[in-house]
Order: C-alpha cells, then structure tokens, then sequence
C-alpha cells in the first residue's frame, strides 16, 4: 500500500467513524441516559437514507431534503417515544427487547407498503459532487469530507449542549439519579421525551447523509445497529465521548480491516472490542 492510498484509507476511515458517531452517539443517549435497549435504532438509520430518497426526489436538492429530514425524525421520535418508550422505562430489559424488535418489523413493513423493496440512489448536490486530487493521479471525493466535516460539527454541538447547557446538566443529572431530578421539579418526562427525539433525529441524520455514498435499500439499519452497540459498550454506556472516541477506532478497524482481511474484517472489530473490555471492563469513559 502506498502512501496515497493509505491516506485516502485513513480518509474513509475517519469519515465512517464519524458518521457511525452520529448514529450511536443517539443511541447512546436512549440506551445509556434512558436505560433502555432500543433494536429499533437502527431502522431510524434506515428511514433517514430513504427519507433522503424521498424528499431529494420531491424537492429536487439534499440540502432541502435534510432540514425537513430532521423535523420529520424529530416529530416522529417525540410520538415514538409518547405513546411506546414512556411505557418501558421501569420494565424489564426483555420487555423492551421484544417491543422494539416488534418496532423494526412494523418499520420494514411499512418501507415494503410506501416505496417498495428496490435499491435506490440519492445523487449528490452538485455543489459537492466533485473530487479533490491527492497524489499519483487519484482523488477523494468532495461529499466525504463535507460529510466528514457536517458530522464533527454535529459532535461538537452535542458536546456544548450536554457540558455547557443547562439542558445538558439536566440530561446528566436525570440519568444518575431520575427520582431526585423530578423531586427538584423538572418535568422528567419531558426531559426524556426530547432526549428521545434528539437520539433519532441523530439516527435519520446519519442516514440522510450516508444515502448519496451507500445507495439506499431494505435492513440497510442492520449492521449498523450492530456496530453502534459495539461503540456504546467500547466508548462507555451513556458517554458521548466514549462513543466518538469508540466510533473512529471502529471505523479503522473496520476500514482497514476490509482492505487487509475482508473476510475476517467483522471479526476484527469485536476482537478489538473484547481486548478492551478486557483492559477496561466499563468500558473507555463513564458517563457524565
């Protein structure tokens, strides 16, 4: 491998890691903060890549597409999590299991009803379609790395709101200690219903931006779901810089997995995810 096509590697590296970031960095926030195991996250992925497809297609542009993207996720994580997730909360983690996993067959019921079982594309925006020459004749696309660049963004916002805010020192406070949060006087279901909705409108972000690089098509949720639960154990449950310390080291192990073992590549990643547990069984960070 030479160094070109290394760095183009560590390129992709770094942009699936991000984008794996804003997909668990949700999750997290649902399964750390809120206690509950949500296997539906990843049909949230899935419904934002063809949310994507859809709204690309009407409006004729992505970036019109992505912010009634996002309004749409959020309205439909807050009525989600209303009239199902406010149910589960005190029940036990095989309650949640089931219902959830009853989520994703509705969801991909529902995807087979409203836009069928076919493959689609998302075209990029022209503005991004581009390439950028990196050495010895070859190129990276510009897509990736404004990708790349949206999701650290999107990470660095979700830092400043959980450290700086006061919102974010409720979010903390009411994952340690819920019962002393609603002594206080703060309306702890309603703190849990936005955080809810921020976890899947992360989700259908993710999904919306991964749709022009990944094609669009059925259970595309996944393997992603899979790999975010390995980032939330890794990073530390309910951390958001577990997860996006986590999210890179899969995404190179992933990425260069592939290129060096492809079929051992999904093996890779729970290897190194079990040679951490062992060094740090809590995982990389704690929560708060």
């Amino acid at each position: 491998m030479d160094l070109t096509t290394f760095l183009i590697q560590c390129l992709n590296s770094v942009q699936y890691g991000l984008l794996l970031f804003l997909v668990a960095s949700g999750l997290t926030l649902i399964f750390g903060i809120m206690g509950v195991i949500n296997l539906a996250h990843g049909s949230f992925y899935m419904v934002g890549a063809y949310l994507a497809f859809v709204l690309a297609s009407l409006t004729g542009s992505l970036f019109i597409a992505l912010p009634l993207g996002i309004v749409l996720a959020v309205l439909l994580g807050y009525v989600l999590e209303w009239v199902f997730f406010s149910y589960l909360y005190d029940r036990d983690h095989l309650q949640q299991v089931l219902m959830t996993f009853g989520l994703i067959l509705v969801a991909e019921e529902l995807r087979s009803i409203l836009v069928g079982d076919d493959v689609h594309g998302v075209p990029m925006p022209d503005l991004l379609a581009g390439s950028l020459p990196i050495g010895n004749g070859m190129t990276y696309p510009v897509y990736r790395l404004a990708l790349s660049l949206v999701c650290l963004g999107v990470a660095g916002g979700i830092w400043w709101v959980i450290r700086r805010t006061k919102l974010g020192m409720m979010v903390r406070a009411g994952a340690t200690n819920r019962e002393m949060v609603q002594s206080l006087g703060i309306n702890i279901t309603l703190l849990y219903r936005v955080v809810f909705a921020a976890g899947v409108a992360l989700a259908v972000l993710a999904g919306m931006l991964a749709a022009p690089v990944s094609s669009v098509y059925p259970k595309m949720g996944d393997g992603v779901l899979i790999l975010c639960f390995v980032i939330v154990v890794i990073g530390g449950i309910g951390s958001i810089q577990g997860a996006m310390l986590a999210a890179l080291l899969i995404g190179f192990v992933d990425t260069f997995g592939k290129v060096f073992w492809q079929e051992g590549a999904g093996a890779m990643v729970y290897l190194a995810m079990a040679g951490i547990l062992l060094w740090k069984p809590e995982g990389l960070f704690k929560a708060g």
